[in-house]
């Protein structure tokens, strides 16, 4: 079982891999650099950024180097990008090729909607809804122009999810990442995304930080000292051993190895156990956006 090599054929059948290195809160071209770098030699072959991150940029020219220092070719890497709320609606299609610009990488394998809502939207206005539907449009014509291989969603809860689905002009969307750990998972979600084809992308695998990261749970502790595991890799690997994608960031070489070092099974008893644990969402609510 080599973790490393595993991948979910998307609805396009492109293979994506099913561990990817999340750059969230990751900035400077440096830090980028140096991040990637080790990433690559463990074996990400899959990277995560967005238009908010403001990392898009120095991702395109680390890759630049670091891709022949790797013998690697563009298609041998993965990479996802996302829409700003701010661009939400017809101007989808001109963020995807300004993504695109900074990146520098000839297309981009997968764009997501980042939130169900738009910026300068009460959350509750069913104005949200109509630019979705928009970006979703816009999205499409950029699929059909080459500058994205895949177009899906981010944060879209099942009720934002079925209601693209019943409108998504002929083309469903390929993924669906949201905050997805042992204590926020939703049956109901997954069951959809499964029935649909759509994969299901973990985001937030680790929980919120300080005192509310899952890390210290005492349940994660216990499975992790007796797999011989960090609680890390146990958080990790609930989610990998269900065929569920996970994007963990990290800043040091250390980390970014072991995040990907999931060549193990966690026993059935204590995945049960994990997914038993009390709710408890760290990140945004989607399910406040109409």
């Amino acid at each position: 079982m080599d973790c490393k090599s595993l991948t979910f054929k998307l609805l396009s059948g492109q293979d994506m891999p099913l561990i990817g290195f999340g750059t969230f809160q990751i900035r400077g071209r440096s830090l980028i650099k140096d991040v990637l770098d080790w990433a690559l030699a463990c074996g990400y072959r899959n990277i995560d950024s967005a238009a908010v991150y403001g990392n898009e940029h120095d991702i395109g020219l680390a890759l630049k180097d670091l891709l022949p220092k790797y013998k690697l070719k563009r298609e041998d890497i993965f990479i996802t990008s996302k829409l700003s709320p701010s661009d939400q609606g017809d101007r989808a299609r001109n963020a995807v090729a300004n993504s695109l610009q900074n990146l520098q990488c000839g297309y981009i394998d997968l764009y997501l909607i980042h939130w169900p809502g738009a910026s300068g939207t009460p959350t509750n206005s069913t104005e949200n809804a109509k630019l979705r539907d928009a970006s979703w449009a816009s999205l499409i014509k950029a699929k059909e122009e080459g500058l994205v291989k895949n177009i899906g969603v981010s944060n879209y809860m099942v009720k934002h999810l079925t209601e693209l689905l019943n409108n998504c002009y002929g083309v469903k969307p390929a993924v669906n990442q949201v905050e997805w750990h042992p204590g926020c998972h939703e049956a109901q979600l997954k069951k959809l995304c499964q029935k649909e084809g759509i994969l299901l992308q973990a985001y937030s695998s680790l929980g919120g930080t300080g005192n509310k990261s899952l890390l210290d749970d005492p349940l994660v502790e216990s499975i992790a000292q007796k797999l011989n595991k960090t609680p890390a890799q146990i958080l990790l690997r609930w989610a990998v051993q269900q065929n569920i994608a996970i994007i963990p960031k990290a800043r040091s070489r250390e980390r970014i190895e072991a995040n990907i070092s999931l060549d193990f099974v966690i026993p059935d008893e204590d995945m049960v156990a994990l997914s038993n644990r009390k709710s408890e969402r760290y990140a945004w609510n989607p399910h406040s956006v109409k």
